[in-house]
């Protein structure tokens, strides 16, 4: 099949490259534009770009996807089928209207739970064991269409958003292969979702990042991993801002204020916090570079009682 893929961030390109090397026909990459990243705000190309023009494949940037001149583009490339993953825009019903067998969707998570744009965030923001990925036929709603396959992926204890989206986009492009190959042979299962059961996962808000000690550590943990590598969990220690890359947690209880320094010792750092203690494994003081927790104690002297704020 003549297959046209939207997609954009490093999670899209293992789909993108099992694509290329199947049996399918790439006619056509819609990826974002290029934007301004970094410190020097550089005009860079999205992952996807990169990996398609690795490819030898055409590549099409539109700042409007929905806009006639931009459908056009689409429609002449004669797509039997559109693949999106992580594009992020949404498609109207007459982009959605222009591929004879449809447009499949490619979701980071076992539909209709976490329907939006943070899946993977949430996923283990709430402590998941267990998410997945899911291919679905999309329509007019957020992530709404028949469900056609899902595969479940185990949620490490360890594992953050990185981690899982890495993960769960090898899964990706393994199940878009055999959507599509399914697709092709007529007979790709449709399964309508059950919206009474439907969760939603919209982009987290700016303020979770800053760390709330009077909450549960295991809480607190999750938010740290939910939070890496972008933007990253924080706490003020002497009045500057300190990153949290990674945590563990202990059931010990102290009568100690949320915040504050419960112990050190050369390779521990324990806080005090609503429930438990949070030992930070990985910490970043603004300024400087990400440090293993007994690297970072060397440097910042930390000591019991002081507080994190």
């Amino acid at each position: 099949m003549r297959v046209v893929f939207l997609g954009t961030p490093e999670f899209a390109v293992p789909s993108l490259q099992a694509l290329a090397n199947s049996r399918h026909e790439v006619a056509l990459v819609v990826t974002q534009p290029d934007r301004p990243a970094g410190r020097g705000l550089k005009l860079t190309p999205p992952p996807v770009k990169i990996a398609a023009q690795q490819l030898g494949l055409t590549v099409f940037q539109p700042e409007k996807l929905n806009e006639p001149e931009s459908l056009k583009v689409i429609a002449e490339a004669r797509p039997d089928v559109l693949v999106v993953v992580a594009y992020g825009r949404i498609l109207k019903e007459q982009c959605l209207a222009l591929p004879p067998k449809g447009c499949i969707n490619v979701h980071p998570s076992l539909l209709p739970k976490y329907r939006g744009p943070a899946p993977i965030q949430h996923a283990i923001l709430n402590g998941d064991e267990v998410t997945g990925v899911t291919t679905m036929f999309m329509d007019v709603g957020m992530d709404t269409g028949d469900i056609i396959l899902q595969r479940e992926v185990p949620i490490s204890p360890d594992d953050t958003a990185g981690t899982l989206s890495e993960k769960l986009s090898k899964v990706a492009a393994e199940l878009l292969v055999e959507t599509l190959d399914l697709l092709e042979q007529g007979i790709a299962p449709r399964l309508p979702q059950d919206h009474s059961q439907a969760t939603y996962a919209p982009i987290l808000p700016p303020e979770i990042a800053h760390l709330d000690f009077s909450q549960p550590a295991e809480k607190l943990r999750n938010i740290i991993r939910a939070l890496n590598p972008e933007p990253g969990a924080y706490a003020f220690f002497r009045g500057k801002r300190v990153k949290f890359w990674m945590a563990k947690v202990s059931e010990e209880q102290t009568d100690l204020p949320p915040g504050t320094v419960v112990a050190v010792d050369k390779k521990r750092l324990a806080i005090a916090t609503g429930s438990g203690l949070l030992l930070p494994t990985e910490l970043q003081t603004e300024g400087k570079k990400s440090l293993p927790v007994d690297e970072w104690m060397k440097g910042s002297q930390p000591r019991v009682g002081e507080k994190f704020s």
